[in-house]
């Protein structure tokens, strides 16, 4: 399943793809990371949310220093292969200021 699935990736230029992490229960959006082939790899692998990171151009496990790991539920790929969905169990909170989404619910506009 796992090859199958990333055969049918459409990876960027810089050979990352955005992925989006979803509480699994709730349908809470918790946050936006890039993934390599490496990370979707691991993230299959491991059961544990890998991502890439562009600004210091490694792998880095969700919750590794801090604790708050995403449990990987289902991993869903869109109609058109570029982006990820990761179905997940957010232990604690998703975003690096403390707060449980990167979606910050209060600070949001109507359009």
């Amino acid at each position: 399943m796992g090859a199958e699935l990333i055969a049918r990736v459409r990876f960027n230029d810089q050979g990352l793809v955005p992925a989006i992490a979803q509480q699994w229960d709730s349908g809470e959006v918790l946050m936006m990371a890039w993934m390599n082939q490496d990370a979707l790899e691991l993230t299959l692998e491991t059961g544990k949310a890998t991502y890439f990171s562009r600004s210091r151009s490694k792998l880095w496990v969700k919750g590794e220093t801090s604790g708050n790991f995403q449990a990987v539920r289902e991993l869903k790929l869109d109609c058109d292969g570029d982006t990820i969905l990761l179905e997940v169990d957010q232990l604690g909170e998703a975003c690096h200021t403390g707060a449980r989404s990167c979606f910050d619910a209060g600070k949001h506009h109507t359009v």
